[in-house]
């Protein structure tokens, strides 16, 4: 019997204990959901305590606090003492119940986010155990390798590793950490039911002959032949292996038994998942597309699948988008470019449609092709996720710095060419077109020359956009993109997306490991979105109606989303909505600001500083 649990030891389980009850404390802190009450201060940390709900755990620990509200909390530094002052254990699942009144955890939830918890302990722990590279070697790995090497996932949500329907052997199997490819079931499925969709250049012959191969695609055909059915009735289609077993047996076994899905076989290529885990990279050919199944399981507040009537726009979508910016000579110059998503399969459970289109039961059966990075690189190119940046190994050495040090350039110009590739194309889509990706770290892929960002590579173009202008014409197809809502909430989408749930740890990171302070970070920041609005005076209007300079924002609370639900953390027909907020965060850029003046007889404009 093999070992698949060897990670799970004291020693280990103490460390990453420590570790996620220090991120716990940060960001239910910076949520305002914690209250810590001020200790003492010593240089440049303070000593702050928490008390639990029942008055008998008091948590003390030292910190620092950065702009945005952001909480260094030193792990080391975490002691837990009970009434009588002896001191106790740290664990992060008496952690969450000791406070689950204050966290506003209702106690039908409670169990799903402990297991949650639990498993992204779990997941803690093989990495902290099976880490292969420093930060410095990572520098230099190539594109997956540094995929596989990630520890932190997302850099918000406390319980980010849930993964709920795995079992221990799915884990070793399908797991992003641990890195094992695998290939993927292959089925046909009737036409009655399912759907292919595509873009120009992406017809389903031709995908499947380019994907599957000559020989294999005919070998699928004889399957199908041989169950006495009609071939042009039917559509390839790749499963997941673990969605198969687990659940389109089951839930579809009807459809199965009925011969409106035939089982043909498996893939020759073998694929690797993503951070994303949904997202399969093929390994034996890394040009071809990437593959992005439904995978029935519960993770980070959502069960992954994929609801084939989304899947019906989404090429179509991926055409508006190409078609509306492939003119724009900013983005071309800036090398902005999007992989797009270029087909889908979607199979509707028809005996499950009577619960409605957003039910987890309708969403397990859709596959969807996207662009490979590979195909948008040149040869002294290469590519990494944007969560990377924020990646810091076991013996505290962040790979952002350890890029910086590669780079042929100081800490400052790496810095503004990276927010040229960044924020810049960004900030292009909002003003000029009103429409926002989400642009979190595992979304993007920063192409580098020299360890350096030269542009980016936006994924998940189809699900995620959200477009607010109601004068830019939509057809058909993408008219669920459109979302109406005031115009704090549309810039706000920036300062949550961009500035709170990503530079304000890249900040502090530069801050504590590249000895560059915050202050700095933000100025060129700053320098970054006046750079852009000098070079695009016709929006000077939009500026002042969507000022990312005012002196505060909205505080969107990702954690006391997925706190209150676990399961479904919020309405993916209407997510602005579905936000919670709570107080304000300062604007890091108010202290930049500059007053502008708009001559009535020019289009010229003049900067002063206050």
């Amino acid at each position: 019997m093999t070992n698949n649990i060897a990670h799970l030891q004291p020693d280990v389980w103490r460390f990453v204990n420590r570790q996620l009850i220090k991120k716990a404390i940060s960001e239910f802190s910076h949520e305002l959901i914690l209250t810590p009450e001020f200790i003492s201060e010593e240089e440049d940390e303070c000593t702050y305590q928490i008390t639990s709900d029942n008055n008998k755990f008091i948590y003390r620990f030292k910190a620092k606090k950065y702009l945005l509200d952001h909480w260094l909390v030193d792990a080391k530094s975490i002691t837990k003492k009970n009434s009588t002052s002896e001191e106790v254990y740290l664990d992060a699942l008496h952690f969450i119940t000791e406070f689950q009144n204050t966290l506003g955890i209702p106690n039908e939830f409670l169990a799903t986010y402990l297991e949650e918890i639990t498993s992204t302990l779990s997941g803690a722990a093989y990495k902290y155990v099976n880490e292969k590279f420093s930060a410095d070697e990572l520098a230099e790995k190539s594109f997956q390798e540094i995929e596989h090497a990630m520890t932190e996932g997302h850099p918000c949500f406390v319980a980010n590793n849930g993964r709920i329907g795995f079992n221990i052997d799915d884990y070793h199997a399908y797991a992003p950490e641990s890195n094992h490819p695998f290939k993927l079931v292959w089925i046909a499925v009737h036409k009655k039911y399912a759907t292919y969709t595509a873009v120009k250049g992406y017809e389903y012959e031709k995908l499947l002959k380019s994907e599957l191969g000559e020989e294999k695609l005919i070998s699928f055909k004889e399957v199908v032949k041989k169950q006495n059915v009609a071939l042009e009735n039917y559509i390839f289609m790749p499963v997941h292996p673990w969605q198969w077993k687990n659940k389109i047996i089951a839930v579809f076994g009807a459809d199965i038994a009925q011969k409106n899905i035939i089982l043909v076989g498996e893939s020759d290529d073998e694929f690797s998942a993503q951070q994303s885990i949904r997202t399969l990279f093929n390994v034996s050919h890394p040009e071809k597309l990437y593959t992005k199944t439904a995978l029935s399981i519960l993770n980070m507040g959502f069960m992954r699948g994929l609801s084939p009537y989304y899947m019906q726009s989404t090429p179509h979508i991926t055409k508006w988008i190409t078609d509306l910016l492939v003119d724009d000579t900013y983005l071309q110059n800036n090398g902005f470019t999007m992989l797009g998503e270029v087909a889908t399969v979607g199979y509707h459970n028809h005996y499950y449609e009577v619960l409605g289109k957003t039910n987890p039961h309708n969403k397990m059966l859709s596959t969807l092709w996207r662009e490979s990075p590979f195909t948008k690189i040149s040869s002294n190119q290469r590519v990494l996720t944007m969560a990377a940046l924020l990646h810091v190994d076991y013996q505290e050495k962040l790979l952002l710095t350890a890029l910086i040090d590669a780079s042929p350039y100081n800490t400052t110009t790496w810095v503004q060419r990276y927010l040229k590739a960044y924020l810049a194309p960004l900030l292009h889509c909002f003003y000029k077109y009103e429409f926002v990706f989400m642009p979190h770290g595992e979304n993007l892929i920063l192409v580098l020359e020299e360890s350096t960002p030269v542009h980016v590579l936006m994924k998940d173009i189809t699900e995620e956009v959200i477009v607010f202008n109601e004068e830019i014409h939509l057809p058909e197809h993408a008219e669920r993109l459109f979302t109406k809502t005031s115009d704090k909430m549309k810039v706000l989408t920036i300062f949550t997306d961009v500035f709170d749930c990503f530079f304000r740890f890249m900040a502090q990171q530069l801050d504590s490991y590249a000895n560059f302070s915050e202050e700095n970070f933000w100025e060129l920041v700053a320098e970054c979105v006046y750079e852009y609005q000098e070079e695009h005076p016709e929006f000077i209007e939009k500026y002042k109606r969507y000022d990312l300079f005012v002196d505060e924002f909205d505080r969107c609370c990702l954690n006391r989303l997925q706190l209150s639900n676990t399961k479904q953390m919020l309405s993916l027909a209407n997510p602005i909505e579905s936000l919670k907020l709570k107080g304000t965060l300062e604007n890091p850029l108010a202290k930049f600001k500059k007053e502008v003046e708009v001559k009535s007889y020019s289009k010229d404009i003049e900067f002063k500083k206050n």
